[in-house]
């Protein structure tokens, strides 16, 4: 198999470099688009693609969709952008924004994966798989990978290992009822599967903190760092408040999204609401501050 890495264009094709220099910017009725075959995304959510729908509704769609010819007269194949494709057609427009790329299998692949990979729009183990991918067809290495995508060697490797978890794991990391800080804890109980699904239990059932979880993923004979360093150990799981845990329940039916609720002794504590990125910011603020910019992270 042909090993090759990354098209030179590539990042400059999916941070709307090329745009520029593009000499068209083609409006194509959404029944002449088809959906990308290679597309690395295991599912579009219905709630973050109802609030995209509602932004087009708005704003148009800002930013055009790639696609390449097929063998069907003026019809094309979705490279990038089949979110903004499926939520234009929801909000009911005839017509998409569109940039036309002639690409064939293998480069449509490689548009598809990295574009994903380079806007988070992967869940952690949609960005692993698709990185496993790149390293297996592409033939790329760690470090490639971290320089094209601008991530450290690391993220890349842990990203890796994901891949590694037992299933009952990997569906609660995918269906994010844990976060991937958890997940990487677990990882080090990989000898261990039977203590490491009962650390998932409690994860779930205590709603431990990643670094309540790290600690007890250590071997219980081994020194925590954290005390060598004079440090107190994270706290045990206090007992659950009926009350408090009434307020998360509503909190998080409200929201649609992991909510903690921690109390002081003295009287008032501390909410934390978890997001996962700028549409379900955006979607959460909708909810609770309605009227506002959208987008925060990423307005200039």
């Amino acid at each position: 198999m042909r090993k090759k890495g990354l098209g030179r264009g590539l990042s400059e094709l999916i941070s709307g470099e090329a745009l520029a220099r593009s000499r068209a910017v083609l409006e194509v009725h959404v029944d002449k688009l088809e959906p990308n075959p290679f597309q690395p995304r295991q599912g579009l959510d219905d709630e973050s693609l109802e609030e995209l729908t509602l932004s087009i509704e708005t704003h148009g769609v800002v930013q055009p969709v790639i696609v390449r010819p097929t063998e069907e007269l003026e019809v094309y194949q979705i490279i990038a952008g089949e979110r903004r494709w499926r939520a234009a057609a929801r909000a009911g427009l005839q017509t998409i924004p569109c940039i036309v790329q002639e690409a064939d299998d293998e480069k449509t692949l490689e548009l598809a994966l990295v574009e994903n990979l380079q806007r988070d729009d992967l869940g952690p183990l949609e960005t692993a798989h698709a990185l496993r991918y790149l390293v297996q067809e592409f033939g790329l290495t760690q470090e490639q990978l971290s320089e094209q995508l601008g991530r450290s060697r690391s993220t890349i490797a842990n990203m890796l290992r994901l891949l590694d978890l037992p299933e009952p794991v990997k569906q609660a990391l995918a269906e994010r009822r844990i976060s991937q800080g958890h997940a990487r804890a677990l990882l080090s109980l990989s000898a261990e599967p039977e203590r490491m699904i009962a650390l998932l239990e409690r994860i779930e059932a205590d709603d431990l903190t990643v670094r309540h979880t790290e600690a007890l993923a250590r071997d219980a004979d081994e020194p925590d760092a954290d005390q060598e360093a004079g440090e107190e150990p994270p706290p045990a799981p206090q007992p659950t408040d009926p009350h408090v845990e009434e307020v998360k329940r509503r909190l998080r039916d409200q929201l649609g999204t992991k909510v903690t609720v921690l109390p002081r002794a003295k009287g008032g504590g501390t909410i934390h609401i978890t997001y996962h990125d700028v549409e379900d910011l955006d979607r959460i603020l909708s909810l609770i501050a309605p009227g506002g910019p959208r987008s925060y992270t990423t307005l200039e």
